[in-house]
């Protein structure tokens, strides 16, 4: 094994990119579970997405959990956005941090957007001057970085391309999705190599779905690269959307067991992001699939 870094960022996307996939939850649930996860020590929340309610009506109460939530000193929170106008109403909420989401693999992009790749990436150039002009950061993720549920294998270097053409749109960092858990130890080096190659000191985020179970590997064979930069969900919030019933982001706290008994420092209370996966178990009503929850202890915050 090589030598790890000595600490490592989690991004927690369980209000947003968990819930979106959920059942719609109460606001005042969404509010609690937001405000029990900023005291947890994470540093970075994806707090709501401001998308057409017809679109994800999971996420139609997104100004109202924003404005309800408590923010805290020290933890930044960030919004995803689709189109300009989202972007405006994350800018109009207070947001700094704007992220937006292009496929790597067109037919996905088509299926999610009805648009190209390309079509897609005009339109984050927009977007991200729009954000600079207004103070803000804009993050492009890269969905189906590691395999595409319709194409199958998805190149690195086209990965590796969006990543050129966003960063020279103005891109101020880069996340990559493992948006149906099809990524592996063999992906994960070959994506992370082709794009430093290329992008060497673009700040690199990475997000794992454990739909195959391989995200604890692929986070592992991450680290080894020198990747210090993650998403994860509580209590392994929301699903693949295209393997129902099937597991979908690793859970966070299964990350932060495994970082900290490797000597990892995440920053995060272990003990107490349980007790908040519980209280997410509670409020969506179904058992989640995280192992460290099972075998922990089981705090009611709710």
């Amino acid at each position: 094994m090589g030598e790890l870094p000595a600490k490592v960022s989690i991004r927690e996307v369980g209000p947003r990119d968990g819930l979106q996939n959920e059942d719609p939850v109460p606001t005042g649930a969404k509010i609690r579970l937001l405000d029990a996860l900023s005291g947890t020590g994470v540093g970075r929340i994806e707090a709501v997405s401001f998308v057409h309610p017809k679109a994800i009506p999971q996420m139609a109460d997104a100004d109202e959990v924003w404005s309800g939530a408590t923010q805290v000193d020290g933890v930044r929170y960030s919004a995803l956005v689709p189109n300009s106008r989202g972007a405006q109403r994350a800018l109009a909420a207070g947001f700094t941090e704007v992220e937006v989401v292009v496929s790597a693999s067109d037919t996905h992009n088509r299926r999610n957007v009805n648009r190209s790749t390309a079509e897609s990436l005009d339109d984050i150039a927009g977007l991200i001057a729009l954000l600079h002009d207004a103070g803000a950061t804009a993050e492009v993720i890269v969905a189906t970085s590691f395999g595409c549920p319709y194409e199958g294998d998805v190149d690195p270097a086209r990965v590796a391309g969006i990543v050129d053409r966003v960063v020279a749109d103005g891109a101020d960092r880069v996340a990559f999705g493992d948006t149906t858990g099809m990524g592996t130890p063999r992906r994960v080096r070959e994506l992370v190599t082709a794009v430093r190659d290329r992008q060497p000191d673009v700040p690199m985020l990475l997000h794992f779905h454990n739909t195959r179970g391989t995200a604890l590997a692929n986070l592992l064979a991450a680290l080894e690269l020198g990747v210090t930069e993650f998403d994860a969900s509580v209590g392994g919030l929301g699903g693949c959307p295209y393997a129902p019933g099937a597991s979908g982001n690793v859970a966070t706290e299964e990350v932060v067991h495994m970082l900290h008994d490797m000597g990892v420092d995440t920053g995060i209370d272990l003990d107490r992001l349980i007790e908040v996966a519980a209280y997410a178990e509670e409020i969506v009503g179904r058992q989640l699939p995280s192992g460290v929850l099972r075998a922990g202890p089981r705090t009611r915050l709710g």
